[in-house]
C-alpha cells in the first residue's frame, strides 16, 4: 500500500461559486483519491456524482434569531460532525479541502478532532463567518482576493485567486459562441450567477430597446426562476436560462451586466470583460459589494446597488460605455489584473504541501 494515492475529502456545496473552484481543484489533483461531501438536493447532486463519490449530510446554517430553532440547528451540527468524523476514519482520509458555506463547519470540526489537515478556500473579498471563525484552525486559508487576508489576521492565508472551470483555460473552448450574432456587433451579456437574478432581468428588459436601437445585441441568461423570461422578443435579443460555454460568451462580450459573486467576477477577470455590477442585496453581510469594490477600484467596472438602480440609469450607463470601445478595452485590460490564470495550480500545490508534509 506504499504507493496508494492520497485520500482527500472535498467539502463543497450549494452554488456554482462553491462548487466550480472545488471541481477545478479536484481535476488538477487527478492523482488523488477524492470523495465529496455535500448536502442533499443541492447543485452538487447534479455536478459531482458522475465524477466523484458523493457523501451527503443534512446541515443548516445559523441564520435565524436565537430560539428553539437554534438548538435544532446545533443538534444537527453535532450529528453532522459525528457523521463526518466516522466517514473520515473509515475512509482513512489524509486531508480535507473546503470552499466554505454550511458544509464547512462539520467537515472542519471533524477533521480537527482527528488531527487531519485542512485547507480552506475563501473566494470572497469579505470572508464569511465560518471562515473568520474557523480560519485559525486550518493549516492554510487560500484567498481569492488579496484584500481578504486583512479580515483573517490569525489565519495562515495564501493568495491563490479563485480557480475557474477548465473551459476558461482551454483555447478550443473560447473560439466560438455558436450564436446568431454578426461578427462585428457589440454584445451585452447579462447573467446573475448560478442563482439567476429576477430583479436584474426586469431592469434589463426595460432597457433593452434602447440598446437595440444603438445596434447592440443582448445575450440574456435569465436563470430558471424568472416567470417573465420569454416576454421579450427581438432579432437582437437572445434569451436562455444558462449557456454552457461561458468562457466563449464572456470573451465575445463587449460588456457584461452581472451580479458580483466571487466566481462570476473571477471569470470576468480571466476573460478581460468589463462589467456593470449589481451586487445581490441579500447576500450574507453584503459580501458581493465587497467583491465588486475589488473590480471598481482597479477600473474594471462600475457598481450600482440594486435599491438605487433604475431603468434609466442602467440604460444610459450601458449606452455611455458601448459607444466608447477604447474605454471598454481599457476596462478589460484592468479586469485581467484581478485574477491569476494559474490559480488552480497554485491551490493544488498548497493542498499538496499541507496534506503530504
Amino acid at each position: 500500500m506504499a504507493n496508494a494515492p492520497i485520500k482527500l475529502l472535498i467539502a463543497a456545496s450549494g452554488t456554482g461559486g462553491h462548487l466550480f473552484p472545488a471541481i477545478a481543484l479536484a481535476q488538477e489533483l487527478s492523482e488523488y483519491d477524492i470523495e465529496w461531501l455535500g448536502v442533499p438536493n443541492r447543485l452538487e447532486t447534479q455536478l459531482v456524482p458522475h465524477q466523484y463519490k458523493l457523501n451527503t449530510i443534512a446541515v443548516k446554517g445559523f441564520q435565524e434569531k436565537f430560539g428553539l430553532g437554534t438548538f435544532r440547528v446545533l443538534g444537527g451540527l453535532v450529528a453532522s460532525v459525528l457523521q463526518v468524523r466516522k466517514l473520515l476514519q473509515q475512509g482513512q482520509f489524509q486531508g480535507v479541502f473546503t470552499t466554505g458555506g454550511y458544509i464547512a463547519a462539520p467537515a472542519l470540526i471533524a477533521a480537527k478532532t482527528l488531527g487531519i489537515p485542512v485547507v480552506f478556500h475563501e473566494s470572497n473579498a469579505l470572508p464569511g463567518k465560518v471562515t473568520r471563525f474557523f480560519g485559525p484552525w486550518c493549516h492554510a486559508v487560500a484567498v481569492g482576493f488579496k484584500v481578504a487576508s486583512q479580515y483573517l489576521p490569525k489565519a495562515n492565508t495564501v493568495y491563490t485567486s479563485t480557480p475557474v472551470r477548465s473551459q476558461f483555460l482551454n483555447e478550443n473552448s473560447v473560439k466560438s459562441v455558436n450564436l446568431d450574432i454578426p461578427e462585428n456587433a457589440r454584445v451585452i451579456v447579462v447573467f446573475g450567477g448560478s442563482q439567476g437574478a429576477v430583479a436584474v432581468n426586469k431592469l434589463v428588459r426595460q432597457c433593452a430597446p434602447a440598446w437595440f436601437a444603438a445596434g447592440a445585441y443582448v445575450v440574456h441568461l435569465t436563470g430558471n426562476n424568472d416567470p417573465e423570461a420569454n416576454s421579450l422578443k427581438h432579432p437582437q435579443y437572445i434569451s436562455m436560462p444558462f449557456y454552457d460555454n461561458m468562457a466563449a460568451l464572456l470573451q465575445r462580450a463587449s460588456l457584461a451586466v452581472s451580479r458580483a459573486g466571487a466566481g462570476s467576477l473571477t471569470e470576468l477577470a480571466i476573460c478581460g470583460t468589463p462589467a456593470i455590477l449589481i451586487p445581490y442585496p441579500f447576500a450574507a453581510e453584503d459580501h458581493q459589494t465587497y467583491n465588486a469594490r475589488v473590480c471598481t477600484e482597479v477600473g474594471a467596472g462600475f457598481c450600482y446597488q440594486q435599491s438605487e438602480l433604475t431603468g434609466d440609469i442602467l440604460e444610459n450607463e450601458v449606452l455611455n460605455l458601448i459607444n466608447f470601445p477604447d474605454k471598454l478595452k481599457q476596462m478589460g485590460e484592468k479586469a485581467k489584473e484581478i485574477a491569476l490564470v494559474d490559480s488552480v495550480q497554485k491551490l493544488a500545490h498548497l493542498v499538496q504541501e499541507v496534506v503530504e508534509s
